[in-house]
């Protein structure tokens, strides 16, 4: 396959849509249906009441399975910078780029494009730069040196990202009524993962996604948005919102495991990117994961009420192998995993 064919931040300018990315009539985004999500739950973590953050997260995890967060401990010439190297990374030329392409997930450093190429039969109008963060000592040297400042930067968002992290994590535990640290002693040590988006201009943006909806395999993910172009949508009450880029704010979703975890208390939210045809976009996912030898189940003490488990004991290992292992938009990798 040639170079250009691989990937869809090639340079070329695409007139109408290339027939492997238009999706069956039935499966199309219908843009015109979307409206604005008016009520995104907005979280300041500089608040000084810790129990009402805490209160806070717990409703917006029950209520929505996302919510963001302003006054985060993450400057905005860092988020700047992040989505500036981003940018600089995607518009290098092509064969640059390229020397770090691969389609096996499992890669620790990989460009790749769409969301799983070996699986599905229709692509995704994305590009994306997947990236090991932890620990930064053993992955870091493996990332792109051109840009130039592409270690440094991404590195100095990592740290941040990470102590935010584990900070909502904390809360996160707290708010189902647990110990602080109850949530990190089932998931172990965090891995911290990033996949870094690029969303080319699309010719015929209702046709295809930048991702179909899904929702993330790993315990919750912290998303940078491009701050001039959105795309991100969330399914809430069986309808489609659009949330728009808050300027300064960090978009927090739940994942899969928080959803086992928490017996299924908190959702693990559907959401997917859309294109648009006249800007590109980007943005940037950390994805927080529990260790791969974890056993993830709800602790005993969300079963007071006498409600069972709603899933089987299983290792993060199994469940990512079992997540890569399927097309992205087909039914919930979570009900595999039901008792």
């Amino acid at each position: 396959m040639l170079l250009e064919t691989k990937v869809v931040s090639n340079g070329i300018k695409y007139s109408t849509l290339p027939t492997s990315y238009v999706r069956p009539v039935t499966e199309r985004p219908k843009l015109l249906e979307v409206t604005d999500c008016e009520k995104v739950p907005v979280i300041d973590l500089g608040c000084e009441d810790e129990s009402f953050i805490i209160q806070q997260i717990g409703d917006a995890c029950r209520d929505y399975g996302f919510f963001q967060v302003i006054n985060h401990g993450v400057s905005e010439e860092i988020m700047e910078k992040m989505l500036k190297v981003a940018d600089d990374f995607f518009t290098l030329p092509l064969e640059e780029k390229m020397k770090l392409y691969s389609e096996d997930p499992f890669k620790t450093v990989r460009l790749s494009t769409s969301s799983n190429v070996m699986k599905e039969t229709v692509h995704n109008w994305r590009d994306y730069l997947r990236l090991h963060c932890y620990p930064l000592e053993k992955y870091a040297s493996e990332w792109p040196s051109n840009p130039s400042t592409f270690k440094e930067i991404v590195g100095k968002y990592c740290i941040k990202i990470r102590f935010l992290g584990l900070r909502l994590q904390q809360a996160i535990s707290e708010s189902l009524g647990l110990e602080k640290d109850c949530i990190e002693k089932i998931l172990g040590q965090s891995g911290q993962h990033m996949s870094i988006n690029y969303y080319p201009p699309c010719p015929e943006p209702e046709l295809t996604y930048g991702l179909p909806a899904h929702a993330d395999p790993n315990s919750f993910t912290i998303l940078l948005q491009d701050t001039q172009v959105s795309g991100l949508q969330v399914l809430k009450d069986g309808k489609w919102l659009a949330v728009k880029p808050l300027p300064n704010a960090l978009v927090i979703n739940i994942g899969d495991q928080l959803q086992a975890v928490s017996n299924g208390k908190y959702k693990s939210v559907w959401h997917r990117a859309v294109v648009n045809a006249d800007k590109p976009r980007i943005s940037v996912a950390s994805f927080l994961c529990p260790s791969n030898d974890a056993v993830i189940n709800a602790p005993k003490e969300l079963f007071i009420s006498g409600s069972p488990p709603i899933y089987r004991d299983y290792t993060y290992a199994d469940y990512y192998k079992k997540y890569w292992g399927r097309n992205l938009d087909e039914e919930h990798c979570l009900e595999l995993f039901k008792n």
